[in-house]
C-alpha cells in the first residue's frame, strides 16, 4: 500500500525558501503551500514569528530573519523594502538622509530608513527597524540609481536628487544646519548639469535655496547651471527658512532670496 507522502510544515517552508535564497512570503503562500485553512497559517506563522524566524513588516507580508539578523527582530530595511514595494505595487525610491548615506555624506546614523511614495502610508516598526514614508509628486520623474543588497538592489535617489529633497523636505532631515552638514559631503558627488536637469522636477525655490547653501559651503563651482535654471524661472523671491519672518532678512540678488537664517554646517 502507498504511504502518503509527509505535508510540509510552515518551518521547513520558510526553511526552503531561505534555501533558494528567497526572503520575503506572504501569509496566502504559506497556506497554499501547506494546504491549511488562514487561520491554521496565521498560527503557524504566529509561533515562528514568537521563535525570532521570521518577521511582519506589514499586514500579510513576512520575511526570513537568518541568525545574524536576530538582534535586529527583522531584516535591515534595504533588503525588504523593494520585494515589499513590487508586492504592494508601489513605485518607490530610498531618500533623504538615507540615501545620502550611500553616497558617503552619512555624518550621523539616520534613525529612520527614509522612503519616498507617491502617497502617504504608515511608517513601519519591525524589530528595531524604523521605516518612514513621505508623499511625494512626480515621483517616477526623480532620477535613482540602483545599489546592491545582500538580497537584491534598492532603488536610491541619485546625488542630485537627493540634495534637492533634503532642501524640499528639510523638516524631515533634522532641519537646515542638518542639511547644511550632509550637503557638505554630499557635494562633491553633485554633477552640475544633472542637478540643474533634476531642479526642473521640484519648486523652484528648492533650487533658490540649494543653490544658495551651496554656495555657502563653498561649492559654487557646482551651481552655474542650477542659477542659471533659477534665474530664468524664479519669478519671485523666496525665503532661505520658509516659515520664518524674512521682512529685515538680507537678500541676495543671486539667487531671488531673503537669508533669514544663519546657517552651519555642523562638522
Amino acid at each position: 500500500m502507498k504511504s502518503e507522502s509527509r505535508r510540509l510544515n510552515a518551518r521547513e517552508y520558510v526553511s526552503s525558501l531561505a534555501a533558494s535564497g528567497r526572503y520575503d512570503f506572504a501569509s496566502r503562500e504559506v497556506q497554499s503551500a501547506l494546504g491549511v485553512s488562514a487561520a491554521a497559517a496565521k498560527l503557524a506563522l504566529s509561533r515562528l514569528t514568537k521563535q525570532k524566524l521570521i518577521a511582519s513588516p506589514a499586514r500579510g507580508s513576512y520575511v526570513v530573519v537568518p541568525p545574524e539578523y536576530r538582534s535586529l527582530g527583522c531584516l535591515p530595511a534595504d533588503q525588504f523594502i523593494p520585494a515589499l514595494m513590487t508586492r504592494l505595487s508601489l513605485p518607490y525610491y530610498v531618500g533623504l538622509l538615507t540615501a545620502a548615506q550611500y553616497y558617503g555624506a552619512a555624518h550621523q546614523r539616520p534613525q529612520e530608513f527614509q522612503v519616498f511614495l507617491t502617497k502617504n502610508r504608515r511608517p513601519i516598526h519591525c524589530g528595531v527597524v524604523r521605516v518612514a514614508f513621505m508623499a511625494r509628486k512626480r515621483l517616477t520623474d526623480v532620477a535613482v540609481q540602483s545599489f546592491n543588497t545582500p538580497r537584491g538592489t534598492v532603488l536610491v535617489s541619485s546625488p542630485e536628487a537627493t540634495a534637492l529633497d533634503l532642501i524640499g523636505y528639510a523638516d524631515h532631515a533634522g532641519g537646515l544646519n542638518q542639511v547644511a552638514t550632509v550637503l557638505s559631503e554630499l557635494a562633491e558627488r553633485i554633477d552640475p548639469e544633472k542637478l540643474a536637469t533634476a531642479a526642473r522636477t521640484n519648486p523652484v525655490a528648492w533650487a533658490q535655496r540649494l543653490g544658495y547653501l551651496l554656495e555657502h559651503l563653498g561649492f559654487a563651482a557646482k551651481t552655474p547651471a542650477l542659477k542659471e535654471y533659477a534665474r530664468e524661472h524664479a519669478k519671485q523671491s523666496t525665503a532661505l527658512l520658509p516659515k520664518a519672518p524674512h521682512k529685515r532678512s538680507r537678500r541676495n540678488k543671486g539667487w531671488k532670496l531673503y537669508v533669514n537664517v544663519d546657517v552651519e554646517a555642523e562638522l
